[in-house]
């Protein structure tokens, strides 16, 4: 059973409707955006300024921390004093991790409760023992006696539930039993979901939150095929935790939740940013926007009355007729599992090659012939020397454009590995075999080709491998069936495949690529793809630089994240040397290509034991040239063991003014004075061989 209506077009995921005091969740609402306080719950004054100053930026949804039962307590003096300022429609969440006394005191404040499944009533000690069918059975039922109270005083007073898991906090007894998996955090969440089913409670919404998208991305995938399996229609909240802050945190959020939401998965979303949180409603609803624009007819949304099945659930209409491709509505990519897809080796250059066992390579796109002697100086800076343009793509339009490119090329030196031109349909390979003669290097022809030009298809093939070039070939996947004899002959040698703008866009991007690698794998060919990221194929069409970030972190991020993609170019009107630090940041964020240090910083909340963003941003600034190191900078120990199992230090809170210091999951100082802890970090990095110096940082 597919997690989604069709992996080629937005269909958005059926769901039940779940009241949040007056806001609505799933059903045939809008996203919602949501964000937490980062005040002290017990400043009551603070905690209310706070979320008023989130409501006033369109925040719909505001969470508070609640990590005692004073704190909860303090949840009834904070919801009569935002109520009085004009906004009691706007529901609280209290935010509950190892209290249920806190819970039991939250719910009678306020309108939703969140659990972390791995911290509720469970225990993480990183402890490695067998579990028998009954001791595992013995310990469902501890949780079944602690978490069932909660679940019937949510029933009696109309509350909603999130069950909110998290990568860094499953318990003992999930981890030895499933690991450190997307199935374990999905398992984690079903326990408690059927602790709240068999109350017949579904006041429900459900969320997989990773600091890694792609383990995030997979994990609600995996959750929603197990929820339609059992027929269980609940609404999903989307995040990606502990994304960080600036332009990294942005596209990390962006490529986790931007990607679900195109696969029609999401109905209420949390930017998490190492930011002030009235920071993090912008991002969100840019996010959210772009991702409604795609949104096809849906199917109808299940109906809100009970009782309609024999156990209880609501049931769904069938579904209309969806838009159907030539491949149906799905394709051959494991949505649960990353891999690679399997692709042919190609030598762009002498130090760029693509293919499976090569990393993404960076194209930037020249407005003009013009540009090339400029964007070479600009390129040519040594603040690029970690994150080069290997290609640049420079559109040629006439004969003479071609020769004054070869002439600038001869007397420019190119701080890049090849040249990519973008070949006008005048341009015909007659017309091009005398002028490619006079190039140094090995060029990248792209053109488009229709169905009915399987010769010109041909005779391009034929020129590039008598010359030793390369043809990045945009074809529709519609064509591929009038193109696939002449495409079976040609085979993979030189071949690297593309969509052109106008295709691209003609539904949305991301479906677009999908078809094209299915219409590869139908044809059996193992060439590379080429993933551009264009005005043209952007959703909403604006210029603001966050709008252009989004975009290429949908589709250029998400993208890889399915595993595709061996070339790369961000081609919207931006300078270059913003154009490539931008797309190896979309790398770095979809894991694909690691630049520079890798960051897991929590979003403040009011468990924080210290300034996160000026912490995260010291910290930085000493270690952000160690490329291919993981950090993790937490607040507080909530998420921090399980975070640290997946970073090589961790920097986290452990009291105020004092910081403990992991290496993965294990806490290896203790309780150090905040003013040393920065030193004290740097030199446990050098003592594991994880030290450069800046100066000596290199590709």
């Amino acid at each position: 059973m597919s997690y989604c209506a069709s992996r080629f077009h937005t269909i958005r995921r059926p769901t039940v409707e779940v009241k949040i005091g007056a806001v609505g969740i799933g059903g045939n609402h809008p996203i919602r955006l949501q964000s937490m306080t980062t005040s002290d719950t017990q400043d009551v004054a603070a905690t209310v300024a706070q979320s008023i100053a989130l409501a006033e930026v369109g925040c719909e949804i505001v969470r508070i921390t609640a990590p005692n039962v004073v704190a909860a307590q303090c949840l009834r003096e904070i919801r009569a004093k935002f109520t009085a300022a004009g906004f009691g429609h706007i529901p609280l969440v209290a935010d509950i991790h190892f209290l249920p006394s806190a819970a039991m005191e939250a719910v009678e404040h306020v309108e939703k409760i969140r659990i972390n499944p791995g911290n509720y009533a469970d225990k993480k000690k990183f402890a490695v023992r067998e579990y028998s069918d009954a001791d595992y059975d013995s310990e469902l039922q501890r949780l079944h006696d602690s978490f069932t109270p909660l679940v019937l005083r949510c029933k009696e007073l109309g509350r909603a539930l999130r069950v909110g898991t998290n990568h860094g906090s499953l318990s003992d007894r999930l981890m030895n039993r499933y690991g450190d998996t997307p199935l374990g955090m999905v398992e984690s969440a079903l326990e408690f979901l059927r602790i709240a089913e068999a109350h017949s409670f579904r006041a429900l919404i459900l969320s997989m939150k990773s600091s890694n998208p792609k383990v995030m991305i997979q994990a609600y995938r995996l959750l929603v095929e197990r929820l339609a399996r059992e027929n269980m229609p609940y609404p999903l909240h989307l995040g990606v935790t502990e994304a960080g802050d600036g332009e990294d945190g942005r596209i990390k959020s962006a490529i986790g939740i931007g990607s679900l939401l195109l696969d029609g998965l999401g109905d209420t979303i949390r930017v998490s940013l190492t930011e002030d949180s009235v920071y993090e409603i912008p991002v969100a609803r840019a996010i959210a926007d772009k991702a409604m624009a795609l949104w096809r007819t849906a199917p109808p949304r299940l109906s809100p009355a009970q009782g309609s099945m024999p156990n209880g659930r609501p049931a769904a209409e069938p579904n209309p007729s969806l838009p159907v491709s030539i491949f149906g509505h799905s394709d051959r990519i494991d949505p649960y599992h990353f891999t690679k897809r399997e692709t042919t080796s190609l030598a762009l250059g002498p130090h760029a090659a693509i293919g499976t066992a090569h990393p993404p390579r960076v194209i930037v796109r020249l407005a003009s012939v013009g540009q090339l002697a400029d964007a070479a100086q600009q390129l040519a800076a040594s603040k690029l020397k970690d994150t080069p343009a290997e290609g640049l793509l420079v559109p040629v339009a006439t004969p003479g454009d071609l020769a004054a490119l070869c002439e600038a090329a001869a007397r420019t030196p190119l701080p890049v590995e090849f040249l990519a031109l973008e070949l006008a349909p005048v341009l015909t390979p007659d017309i091009l075999q005398p002028l490619l003669a006079l190039s140094r290097g090995r060029l990248l022809l792209v053109r488009p080709f229709a169905g009915a030009e399987a010769e010109q298809l041909s005779a391009f093939a034929a020129l590039v491998r008598h010359q030793g070039h390369f043809l990045a070939a945009e074809i529709a996947p519609a064509d591929f069936g009038a193109l696939a004899e002449p495409l079976r002959r040609l085979g993979d040698a030189n071949l690297v495949f593309t969509l052109s703008t106008t295709v691209a866009s003609a539904a949305h991007a991301t479906g677009a690529y999908r078809q094209l690698a299915e219409a590869l794998h139908q044809l059996g060919s193992r060439a590379p793809i080429w993933i551009r990221n264009t005005a043209a194929t952007a959703v909403r069409s604006e210029n603001s630089f966050l709008s252009k970030l989004l975009e290429a972190s949908f589709l250029t991020g998400g993208l890889l994240c399915d595993g595709l993609g061996n070339l790369v170019s961000i081609e919207t009107e931006m300078d270059p040397v913003r154009a490539t630090r931008l797309t190896y940041n979309v790398l770095q964020g979809a894991g694909a290509r690691i630049s520079k240090t890798e960051f897991v910083a929590c979003p403040s909340c009011g468990r924080t034991l210290f300034d996160l963003q000026t912490t995260t941003q010291r910290i930085r600034a000493q270690t952000g040239h160690l490329k291919g190191v993981k950090l993790a900078i937490m607040g507080c120990i909530v998420n921090g063991p399980g975070e640290m199992a997946d970073a090589d230090f961790g920097y986290v809170g452990g009291a105020p003014g004092k910081i403990n210091l992991y290496v993965g999951k294990n806490c290896v100082q203790y309780n150090l004075p905040q003013a040393e802890a920065d030193a004290r970090l740097i030199a446990l990095i050098k003592e594991h061989g994880k030290w450069v110096e800046p100066g000596e940082a290199h590709l």
